[in-house]
């Protein structure tokens, strides 16, 4: 018997996934979270996914007793499968002829999501929340809607377990995601997420811009920015308090 009102986050230590988590702990009386270590080139998340969970569990009591057990995967073998991604080297990022950066690592959500369904099961954990978002992307395969309901029913066959594949920001853009937070929890949790979360391929912690730190050259950069921005406009309020004209 699966527990109620309880969830598992895919929690990376970026924007997305740290938004994720913040709704989880709006719907959720239990909220457990899943990070996993592979070899990627901003392996600085990591560190940022302890940062933020230590920091939200300091600015409420409701989350500090909600968060529940942390677990990190080490995946060492990606490295030795997967030759090409400028995610697991330091390569210039490239795009194919379709547009899809070489960022892309072959199979790495759906391996996420079946360690994210084992630790489910052992922890009697109906649903599982990922970040997966087929709106604003990099056209990661494995980011589509199709693939994350095909993976649900994988894992449910293969389990014969009822889990729940739930991904808030499916049909969603990034200034929309933005506004979840600002929603659900204001300002501080905006300034957190800013700080504290890291989106940046290239692992860049030294430049601090007004939508967060990162090389402002990457896809992932570019799409922080491109959604921050636009969340500014749909506020004019924050303009204001960020001192944003135009």
């Amino acid at each position: 018997m699966l527990k109620k009102n309880s969830s598992l986050v895919l929690f990376s230590g970026g924007q997305d996934s740290t938004i994720c988590l913040l709704w989880a702990l709006s719907e959720y009386e239990e909220v457990y979270t899943i990070g996993f270590e592979y070899g990627q080139r901003h392996k600085i998340e990591i560190e940022c996914r302890n940062k933020i969970l230590l920091k939200l569990k300091s600015l409420s009591k409701e989350f500090s007793s909600k968060i529940k057990k942390d677990t990190v995967i080490i995946l060492d073998g990606f490295k030795d499968i997967v030759k090409n991604s400028s995610l697991l080297n330091e390569k210039d990022i490239s795009y194919s002829k379709d547009d899809m950066p070489d960022t892309f690592i072959p199979g790495r959500n759906l391996v996420f999501l079946n360690y994210a369904g084992i630790v489910a099961y052992n922890y009697d954990i109906p649903d599982i929340v990922g970040g997966m978002c087929q709106t604003d992307y990099s056209g990661y395969p494995d980011c589509r809607k199709e693939t994350i309901l095909s993976m649900e029913k994988t894992l449910n066959l293969g389990m014969e377990k009822e889990f729940n594949l739930i991904t808030p920001l499916m049909d969603i853009n990034k200034s929309q995601t933005w506004q979840i937070a600002y929603s659900l929890y204001g300002f501080n949790i905006l300034e957190i997420i800013i700080e504290e979360s890291h989106t940046c391929y290239m692992g860049d912690r030294k430049n601090r811009h007004i939508w967060g730190y990162g090389c402002d050259n990457c896809p992932a950069c570019a799409l922080r920015k491109k959604g921050w921005l636009a969340f500014l406009d749909n506020n004019p309020e924050l303009k204001e308090r960020y001192n944003v004209h135009g």
